[in-house]
């Protein structure tokens, strides 16, 4: 067994080494990962892994939900074949091998810094009420939305509407007028009509179809097209392999604006009410 790390690409922070699993699930490499944290042996690596993996235990979590391990051959010259271990680790596990890692190497107190704070951004979101959600994603679909755009423009994309469309297309399984009209909404409102789950899968389009067109150098209307449809099919597919409803029957819940506007108004009651408490006490 080879005691060097071997990376597959030489990446240089967290957020560029992380990768999305066909279930849309985030997720590190180790052998990616060990070394932006000081560890170029991965023996030493491997020490660091185990004691993470044990304060995982530890915390009552099921570690290989965690800590994946896995394995694969690779040629190291000469016509032999060698196996390598790896791991694919989630976020959490990331987090562990951070804090279970050499305090005295800058590496792991920047990984430290920064898995805690991705880590309690999860923990955060997943604390939020439906319509907190809601209105979370929404934001960083219109974020993304403009970002896509801007990829989609410098790829020579001329004809917005059309590649636009093919997105839809692909994950919903025909043209945006089509689905306006099976959902009962007027149009341009479908992301504003949508919930939560509908977002995120359209999310997930998004930022693939951005990642894709930059990644792979597309160029020109006709395959940058060809490629958002492909993204949202592959989201699509993605959603019946796990028994999820496609988002063309997932019904339309009341405008954004509208939800805006109630919590607004909570807002307002709930400082009257303060307000009112205070005066009394005075």
């Amino acid at each position: 067994m080879t005691k060097a790390i071997i990376p597959s690409a030489p990446h240089k922070n967290f957020e560029g080494i992380k990768k999305i699993d066909e279930n849309g699930i985030e997720y590190w490499e180790a052998r990616e990962l060990m070394p932006l944290l000081g560890y170029g042996n991965w023996q030493k690596a491997e020490e660091v892994i185990a004691r993470a993996a044990r304060a995982c235990i530890n915390s009552g979590q099921a570690v290989d939900n965690h800590f994946n391990r896995t394995v694969k051959m690779v040629e190291i010259g000469s016509n032999t074949i060698r196996e390598i271990k790896n791991y694919k680790l989630d976020r959490y596990a990331c987090y562990l091998i951070a804090q279970n890692g050499d305090p005295n190497k800058p590496e792991i107190a920047l990984a430290q810094t920064y898995f805690a704070i991705q880590t309690r951004k999860q923990e955060i979101y997943e604390q939020l009420p439906d319509t907190s959600k809601r209105l979370f994603i929404r934001n960083e679909v219109s974020n993304h939305n403009k970002k896509l755009f801007s990829t989609a423009k410098q790829a020579g994309v001329t004809k917005f509407g059309l590649f636009n469309n093919a997105g839809y297309k692909g994950l919903y399984g025909m043209p945006l007028t089509d689905i306006e009209q099976k959902k009962g909404i007027k149009k341009g409102e479908l992301l504003d009509r949508a919930g939560s789950t509908e977002l995120a899968a359209n999310l997930f389009r998004i930022t693939q179809t951005d990642e894709k067109l930059r990644k792979n150098k597309i160029q020109g209307d006709y395959s940058a097209s060809q490629t958002h449809f492909m993204v949202g099919g592959k989201v699509r597919q993605t959603i019946k392999e796990i028994g999820g409803i496609t988002p063309e029957n997932i019904p339309a819940e009341k405008h954004i604006r509208a939800v805006k506007k109630e919590i607004k108004q909570l807002e307002r009651i709930d400082k009257k009410r303060l307000q009112t408490k205070k005066s009394k006490s005075l």
